[in-house]
């Protein structure tokens, strides 16, 4: 096959893992960020997206006379989007061409003609070094206004062929996603790298914040069910069947099974009768309900799912529950022949709508390997963190802290009410310091606008906190703050504000 020079500025199809290629243009990279050891590689921009990776030579092709081809084998919608950016820019390119052509023509007359850019060679590592000056690299870019503003993210080496290969030992791809943080405090690139070894006790389905990878998912040829269409299993399904999966639906709660199962009818899901029905149906069930008794129901309950496993039958716990729970449904699941995972989620319901969950995984890790495509379409990252009961105890930790920290804000809020200062402000003051987040930004702005709509329940992040001072007992771990953190959701539910947004959690300080 005959050799393809590449440069800096060249348009190129990118391949990521066991994902599709994907449009992007080689750029120069952050001066702080230093070019991988081993074969040769370009840092390219990918197109639609806000991604950025290192790419070895051989998982890249020029953009043009693949296009076509690329374009056939790939139909997602964000695949899409990132054809018709690509398009965008270079009629934009054009566009520019064309306006200053005279300009240009006038301006080369009597001098020398410019001097060709250099081709990256395999061992030229100073290419890297020097590359493009910040204004040459944001002219050139896809998108130019955010270039600069980076934070990172990792994904596994990969092969342009689609079998499955194991890591190069000797090379990482660093993809990095950009933040909204501002340009001025950004820290040196290299600090913000986090790499997922393959000898680590805790691994990585994909660890991108990547809408690339998420428009552009194989789905699995596996029958999915799910039962529990909530606030997060709503956004789940939704994103399941907008990514080609083949799914069966069944939600525990009567009176809103016709309505929320009907609509998704419409989008292709199929609906099962019964718990057992779904599971029978199906080679992967899923189940995301609100607490441990709903669990063991689910499971345990006439024409539940325990009816329904057969040898080989996968069921995946996305519930976040206790993990005494969890490891009594391992074992009746186990005792049936059937392959148990448990997968709970850390997000909220726009991040459910958005696929763009965290999932904890522990139990079956070949359970967890063939739900690979489910927690692409439903999530930006996955970690598989051993035997199950694990993934249960993790969750309850981050929803405690979660939860102790939204305590924390509505009491600020109120006390900064209370001795005269300004809510406003002191919202303002807290996103330009260093506890600036989405989170606090999106929950005070409601609080201040006295917007209460659930995004995650008030009675659930409650039901967490409890659990997690529970488990805090059982291994007699002092808990204080969460104790106290729980004290006041509790104060809330009773003033009727259960099935509101955590956030409500402030309308205990005010009563």
């Amino acid at each position: 096959m005959a050799t393809v020079h590449l440069r800096i500025g060249d348009l190129v199809w990118g391949k990521l893992g066991r994902y599709p290629p994907w449009p992007g243009k080689i750029v120069s990279p952050p001066k702080d960020l230093k070019k991988p050891r081993g074969k040769k590689c370009f840092f390219v921009k990918f197109f639609g997206t806000e991604d950025h990776a290192w790419i070895k030579v051989e998982q890249l092709k020029p953009y043009h006379p693949h296009k076509e081809e690329m374009i056939k084998i790939n139909k997602g919608k964000r695949f899409q989007q990132a054809v018709d950016a690509v398009e965008e820019y270079l009629k934009k390119a054009k566009g520019k061409d064309q306006t200053h052509s005279d300009d240009k023509s006038k301006s080369d007359k009597g001098r020398k003609a410019a001097k060709p850019m250099k081709i990256i060679e395999e061992d030229d590592e100073d290419a890297f070094k020097g590359g493009s000056s910040d204004k040459e690299q944001t002219d050139s870019d896809p998108e130019p206004s955010s270039v600069r503003r980076l934070v990172a993210g990792t994904v596994s080496g990969f092969k342009w062929e689609s079998s499955p290969v194991k890591d190069d030992p000797h090379f990482h791809h660093f993809l990095l996603s950009q933040s909204e943080k501002p340009a001025s405090s950004m820290e040196p690139i290299t600090k913000r790298l986090k790499i997922i070894e393959e000898d680590t006790r805790s691994t990585s389905i994909q660890a991108a914040d990547s809408t690339a990878i998420n428009g552009s998912i194989t789905p699995t040829d596996k029958r999915i069910g799910f039962l529990g269409l909530g606030l997060m299993g709503s956004g789940v399904v939704s994103n399941l069947l907008k990514m080609g999966h083949v799914v069966t639906v069944w939600n525990r709660t009567a009176e809103k099974v016709q309505s929320k199962c009907d609509l998704f009818i419409q989008e292709g899901a199929r609906l099962g009768r019964t718990p057992a029905e779904v599971v029978s149906m199906c080679d992967i069930t899923f189940s995301c309900v609100s607490d441990p008794k709903a669990a063991r129901d689910l499971v345990l309950g006439p024409s539940g799912v325990l009816q329904g496993i057969r040898p080989g039958k996968c069921y995946v716990e996305m519930s976040t529950v206790d993990p005494e729970t969890i490891m009594e449904l391992a074992q009746v699941i186990t005792s049936r022949g059937g392959r148990f995972l448990e997968a709970p989620v850390s997000g909220s319901q726009q991040l459910s709508n958005d696929g763009m969950l965290v999932i904890v995984a522990a139990g079956d890790r070949s359970v967890y390997e063939d739900c690979s495509s489910c927690f692409q379409a439903m999530g930006k990252t996955s970690f598989f963190i051993g035997e199950a009961g694990n993934a249960a105890r993790m969750m309850l930790i981050i929803n405690m802290v979660q939860g102790s920290f939204m305590a924390t804000i509505a009491e600020g809020l109120t006390l900064a009410q209370a001795t005269g200062q300004s809510q406003q402000t002191f919202l303002d003051i807290l996103c330009h310091g260093q506890m600036a987040s989405t989170f606090v930004d999106q929950k005070c702005q409601n609080i201040l606008q006295g917007n209460f709509k659930p995004d995650y329940y008030l009675k659930h992040i409650q039901k967490d906190l409890r659990l997690a001072i529970s488990m805090g007992d059982s291994v007699n771990h002092p808990t204080p703050m969460a104790a106290a953190a729980n004290e006041v959701y509790k104060r809330a539910k009773a003033l009727d504000q259960s099935d509101n947004d955590m956030s409500a959690v402030y309308r205990a300080y005010i009563h």
